[in-house]
C-alpha cells in the first residue's frame, strides 16, 4: 500500500468525486453531516405500544448489543446492570429499559416523523468450490490489487470513511465496477465460491451475507460480507422505475426477479446498473439458530435487529420501531436493536428490518416497504445524546 500522506489533498478531492468514498461497513455511500441533532426526548408513554411488546424476546438482542456496548463509558452502566435482570419476566426488562433509558423521537430534517422501514434477510443459494455445469457464477473474495485507505487519521471528520481504488503506475484510480469485474477475466483466481444463479448473487450482495449449500461436499457454508469495491449503491428497482420498466408500486425483490427472468437479454444492463459490488469470505456455521454479524460484529436476531444511518441512530442502541408487517395495515411496534448499516439505509427515520434465514423471510423481506416512526434510547447519564 502506497503512503496515505503522498496523495494529496487534490488528488483527495478528485477521488471523492469518483465515488470510491465509503465507510467500514458494508456499502455506505458517503453520508452527510447532520446540521442539528434530530433526535427529540419524550416521555415512555408517548411511544405508541410501548407497553404492549414483548421484552423478552428483544433481551437476547440487547445482550449482545451490550456485548460492543461494554466498552463506551456512556454505556457501561446499563449494560452492567442488565446482568441483574431476570430474562424470564418481561415487566422487569421493561422497567430496566425505563429505568435506565431515554427515549428520543427520531425526527428527519424537515421535522417529519415518519420515515421508511424495509425488509432484509438471509438468504440460501446453491453452489460448489470449483466452476463446472450450472455453477458458473462466482463470489469474488478481496481481491489483493485493491487499495484501502483510512482517511480519519487526516481528516477526523470522515470517522469510518475509507478510500478504495487501485494502482497503476504512480496513481491511484478507482477500483474497478460491477461491469468492469463482470466483463473480464482479471478476477480469474480470486473466486471463493461458485453459484447457479446470478440474479440470487446479486441480491446476496444486496443483502450483505447469506449461506451457500455446497452440493460438491453436502456443506452449508455462511458467506459474510468482507469488502467493498469503493462504489456507490443504486437501487436496480429505481433504475426499472426510471426506465418504464415496473410500476413504482411494483418494484418489490419479488418483482425484479420476475423481470430478470422474462428479459434474459438484458440481464447484464440491469446488473450493471448498480455498480457497487461486494466480496465476501466464508465463515463456518457454529448455530444455525444465529444470524450473520452485522455491522455492530454482532450475530443478527432475526426480527429483532434492524440496520441503521449511523449518522442519526447509535450502532447498538435500542430502537422502539412502530411500522406495519409487509403489505398490511397490521401493526408491527417493538423494540429492536440497531445493530447493522446499508447502502441504501440513509436518514434519521429509516430502518432495513432484519427478518431471519430462508424462503420465508425473504418473502417478507421482499415485500416489505412501509411508513415507520422510530424513537432511539439512549443511557440516562448523557447530558445530550451521544452519536457514534
Amino acid at each position: 500500500m502506497i503512503p496515505f500522506r503522498l496523495l494529496g489533498p487534490a488528488l483527495l478531492s478528485v477521488f471523492c468525486l469518483a465515488a470510491c468514498v465509503t465507510p467500514t461497513e458494508k456499502q455506505l455511500p458517503a453520508p452527510t453531516v447532520p446540521s442539528a441533532q434530530p433526535l427529540r426526548p419524550v416521555s415512555f408513554s408517548a411511544v405508541p405500544g410501548w407497553g404492549e411488546d414483548d421484552f423478552r424476546a428483544a433481551w437476547p438482542a440487547f445482550l449482545n448489543s451490550c456485548k460492543a456496548l461494554n466498552k463506551k463509558p456512556e454505556w457501561r452502566d446499563a449494560c452492567s446492570s442488565a446482568r441483574q435482570v431476570d430474562a424470564s419476566d418481561g415487566q422487569a426488562i421493561r422497567r430496566f429499559f425505563e429505568s435506565h433509558f431515554t427515549p428520543y423521537q427520531l425526527v428527519n430534517q424537515d421535522g417529519s416523523e415518519t420515515g421508511l422501514a424495509t425488509g432484509y434477510y438471509e438468504p440460501l443459494l446453491r453452489g460448489a468450490r470449483r466452476r463446472g455445469g450450472s455453477y458458473q457464477t462466482p463470489l469474488y473474495r478481496v481481491p489483493g490489487d485493491m487499495l484501502t485507505i483510512d482517511l480519519a487519521s487526516v481528516y477526523p471528520n470522515l470517522k469510518g470513511m475509507r478510500l478504495r481504488g487501485r494502482l497503476v503506475g504512480n496513481k491511484v484510480v478507482p477500483y474497478y465496477s460491477r461491469a468492469e469485474i463482470d466483463d473480464t477475466a482479471r478476477m480469474k483466481g480470486k473466486e471463493l465460491l461458485w453459484v447457479d444463479d446470478p440474479i440470487e448473487a446479486f441480491f446476496l450482495q444486496v443483502q450483505g451475507s447469506g449461506r451457500v449449500y455446497l452440493t460438491d461436499s453436502k456443506r452449508t457454508v455462511r458467506v459474510a460480507y468482507a469488502d467493498q469495491n469503493g462504489h456507490p449503491y443504486k437501487s436496480i428497482g429505481r433504475y426499472l422505475i426510471d426506465q418504464g420498466e415496473l410500476p413504482r408500486d411494483q418494484a418489490s425483490a419479488q418483482d425484479i426477479r420476475a423481470w430478470f427472468e422474462s428479459h434474459p437479454s438484458r440481464q447484464k444492463e440491469l446488473l450493471n446498473a448498480n455498480p457497487s459490488y461486494v466480496f465476501f469470505k466464508e465463515e463456518k456455521i457454529s448455530d444455525p439458530e444465529r444470524g450473520p454479524k452485522g455491522a455492530l460484529g454482532v450475530p443478527l436476531t432475526p426480527q429483532r435487529s434492524i440496520a441503521v444511518d449511523p449518522n442519526y441512530t447509535p450502532l447498538g442502541a435500542p430502537v422502539f420501531l412502530s411500522t406495519t408487517a409487509p403489505n398490511s395495515s397490521q401493526p408491527l411496534r417493538r423494540l429492536v436493536m440497531a445493530q447493522d448499516t446499508g447502502g441504501a439505509i440513509r436518514n434519521p427515520v429509516r430502518a432495513d428490518y432484519f427478518w431471519g434465514f430462508g424462503p420465508e423471510a425473504g418473502q417478507q423481506a421482499g415485500r416489505m416497504k412501509q411508513k415507520a416512526m422510530m424513537w432511539v434510547l439512549l443511557p440516562k447519564k448523557n447530558a445530550e445524546p451521544v452519536l457514534h
